[in-house]
């Protein structure tokens, strides 16, 4: 059986099992890299690896933990939650119009968010920590399914940068995408992106209505007392001037993130943001030097496990890629299908689904399909346009249901802040329903039509 086949359904049945992420990727690497001939010590040579290259990301989302903390000890979050609190009224007889006011409104600026963040705010997963835990006792009153929020953050997290090349878009669309069809040997000088991944991004707003309007519409109770109250000053004791400096930094952050992103520099944008803002709080006095380290080690702590899997998932990634069955599996596929392009197309996306799912990442995934995916497209006949919707769509499927993505784990950071949301069947399994097989159908019926 294929190495890195074994490796991912090893991983995810552990997962679901409810065994830890963490070991369940390294679980997963170890059986990849036996399957696979490497033995047990090559294996182990390649997952540590593997592990340096999610030490920075960990860093920086641990940082950016702080910064968060940060921002809810000067009592922004408070100010914002007690706003919504109050347009709903009377806890015993709340005012239902409000009530339904602020639902969709909570709906509405959360999608709005995750959108913005790939695109016009590239800050990624960055608004995270900041937003959804403060809105945790809000979205608990409201009796809101917080699987709901999963996946419509997921939703803008990933159709964003699918779709529109802006941002985090213009370096998935134009740089990887088109980039790694180009060097194929596809000419896609004439492709429009908005045509070939139209039909696509139909199928991850389908399953978002689904899961708004039919999956999580009913209302769901969560424990009020375990709700967490941020480390914030009492209502009668918020400053006003720690509340501009917050709203200062939090810019600042952003603002350099943007830059940078923008400049394409080499330093990490949400490593240097989290620490300009961190700067911001300690220099100005909100975040006093005797507090310092209680509310930067809070911060850190929230973001402890997202950081753990990451640099688990990079070890993961490097045992795949050591393995070279991830060639082997595209190779497997094709051998499959033969001539039949209708049998072709959800072959190689499924091919897609498993590598992303295992990797966590649909950046890293398309440079290694598009290299094989081109001359079978070519050979069988597909248009440009096709071909890119083909592998645009194979990257982006498994972003969404990963336990080891960015798209599911930003989620659950925020979403479990209170222990009461759980990684596996909170965020990752609802991801998965609602997006990866909506997405499936679409990149099929793109692939025939275009």
């Amino acid at each position: 059986m294929n190495a890195v086949l074994t490796a991912v359904l090893v991983m995810l049945v552990l997962a679901v099992a409810r065994v830890h992420v963490v070991l369940a990727l390294a679980a997963g690497a170890v059986v990849g890299g036996v399957v696979a001939g490497l033995g047990l010590d090559a294996t182990m040579v390649a997952f540590q690896e593997g592990l340096g290259a999610g030490a920075k990301i960990a860093l920086s989302y641990a940082l950016l933990g702080a910064f968060a903390m940060a921002v809810a000890h000067s009592g922004l979050p408070r100010l914002l939650a007690e706003w919504m609190v109050k347009r709903l009224g009377d806890p015993d007889a709340p005012n239902q119009k409000a009530v339904e006011g602020v639902k969709w409104g909570i709906i509405s600026g959360v999608l709005a968010m995750a959108i913005m963040s790939q695109n016009l705010i590239p800050v990624h997963i960055a608004f995270i920590p900041l937003l959804i835990p403060p809105l945790l006792g809000v979205l608990t009153r409201l009796r809101i399914d917080r699987r709901l929020i999963a996946c419509a953050l997921t939703f803008g997290l990933v159709t964003s940068y699918m779709f529109l090349p802006i941002g985090f878009g213009r370096i998935y669309l134009n740089d990887i995408l088109l980039g790694n069809i180009e060097s194929a040997g596809m000419d896609v000088a004439d492709v429009s992106i908005f045509s070939a991944m139209g039909i696509p991004a139909l199928g991850m707003v389908a399953g978002l209505l689904i899961a708004i309007f039919i999956s999580y519409r009913k209302p769901r109770d969560y424990n009020p007392a375990a709700t967490i109250d941020v480390d914030a000053p009492a209502p009668n004791r918020i400053s006003r001037y720690k509340v501009a400096v917050s709203l200062v930094a939090i810019l600042a952050c952003f603002a350099i993130q943007a830059w940078m992103t923008a400049v394409g520099t080499e330093a990490d944008p949400l490593l240097v943001g989290a620490l300009v803002g961190l700067a911001l709080f300690m220099t100005t006095g909100v975040v006093a030097w005797n507090e310092a380290d209680r509310v930067f080690t809070g911060g850190m702590r929230m973001m402890a496990m997202i950081g753990l899997v990451m640099i688990t998932a990079q070890g993961f990634a490097s045992v795949m890629n050591a393995t070279g069955d991830i060639e082997t599996l595209v190779a497997q596929g094709s051998d499959v299908f033969g001539t039949n392009r209708a049998l072709a197309a959800i072959v190689m996306l499924l091919v897609g689904l498993v590598v992303t799912m295992g990797i966590g990442s649909s950046f890293s995934t398309l440079p290694i399909i598009a290299a094989i995916y081109v001359p079978l497209c070519i050979t069988l006949g597909f248009s440009p346009v096709a071909t890119v919707a083909i592998i645009g769509t194979a990257g982006a499927l498994g972003d969404a249901g990963s336990p080891a993505s960015d798209s599911t784990l930003g989620p659950t950071a925020g979403l479990n802040a209170d222990a009461q949301h759980d990684h596996i069947r909170g965020s990752v399994i609802p991801t998965f329903l609602h997006f990866n097989l909506p997405l499936l159908a679409a990149g099929w019926i793109a692939a025939q039509i275009l």
